[in-house]
């Protein structure tokens, strides 16, 4: 998997649901599987089973999930990733396999991987999604995903993965077609964003502070100036797969960027269903 997977409490109780085999017969991954992905990334200390405690394969990966959200957030997506992979490996979601996980756990971790913008497929590969392909509620729900982990600085939030768009190109399009029905879009990143802050009557720079206007349309101008800044920082040469900043720009810069994406397209979608009175 290029891209790590997201982690939060939901994902974190659905992912060791796939290891519950307290109600079933054995089935792997065993235990010894368990540790050496403990291992791998280094999350021992939130682990029950190395601190003398003896408690059962969800139990285990749900603490050890549960200390990384606190102690190593990194490092619990990437042993997210290790260990769907290695339940994958097992036959964990193929329906004839006896290591087969169960299709309530399966629909349960797709639920809550769709909410944070990523595809859980059917044999188990987890990917995030690709908007270009989706319509509707899911690239709704898709776009809402990459705002929350823009929000918390998660790089691989600020490139849309497979269409070589920021969260923000892909947000305002968005808009343009709900509002508008423009499916083509200014190519130009602050021609766009600005068309999609009018559409949902947000005030941009163009528009003239009035007297007596709200604070609220002071805001609305910062931010979309603030996107304006964070695009400059953009690596346009970038594929969607690389790292979405220009090579002056540090990793605090770069995490402050993304969340200031995620602030902006939070006001935008926010915006959008007040709009369509959702």
């Amino acid at each position: 998997m290029t891209h790590r997977p997201p982690l939060n409490d939901a994902i974190a109780f659905a992912v060791a649901r796939l290891v519950d085999d307290a109600q079933t017969d054995r089935r792997d991954p065993s235990h010894s599987d368990i540790l050496f992905c403990i291992t791998q990334w280094k999350l021992t200390p939130g682990d029950p089973n190395s601190q003398g405690q003896t408690v059962g394969k969800l139990k285990r990966v749900r603490a050890v999930l549960g200390w990384a959200i606190e102690h190593s957030h990194e490092n619990g997506r990437g042993f997210v990733g290790q260990l769907l992979a290695m339940v994958r490996t097992h036959g964990g979601f193929r329906a004839d396999s006896p290591n087969h996980v169960g299709q309530d756990a399966i629909a349960n971790l797709r639920e809550v991987m769709a909410s944070e913008g990523f595809i859980l497929t059917s044999d188990g590969e987890l990917r995030p999604a690709v908007l270009d392909a989706l319509e509707g509620t899911e690239l709704t729900e898709a776009l809402a995903g990459y705002v929350r982990r823009a929000q918390k600085g998660a790089e691989d939030a600020a490139l849309v993965v497979g269409t070589g768009k920021d969260i923000l190109e892909a947000i305002a399009a968005y808009v343009l077609r709900e509002c508008w029905n423009n499916a083509n879009p200014p190519h130009n990143f602050s021609a766009a964003l600005g068309q999609a802050f009018v559409a949902l009557d947000l005030k941009t720079p163009a528009d003239a502070a009035a007297n007596g206007e709200p604070p609220q349309h002071r805001l609305q101008r910062a931010l979309y100036e603030a996107a304006c800044a964070v695009n400059t920082l953009r690596n346009k040469q970038g594929t969607g797969h690389g790292r979405p900043w220009l090579p002056t720009v540090t990793a605090e810069e770069a995490r402050h960027a993304t969340q200031v994406m995620g602030v902006v397209g939070d006001l935008l979608l926010r915006a959008l269903r007040k709009k369509k009175g959702q």
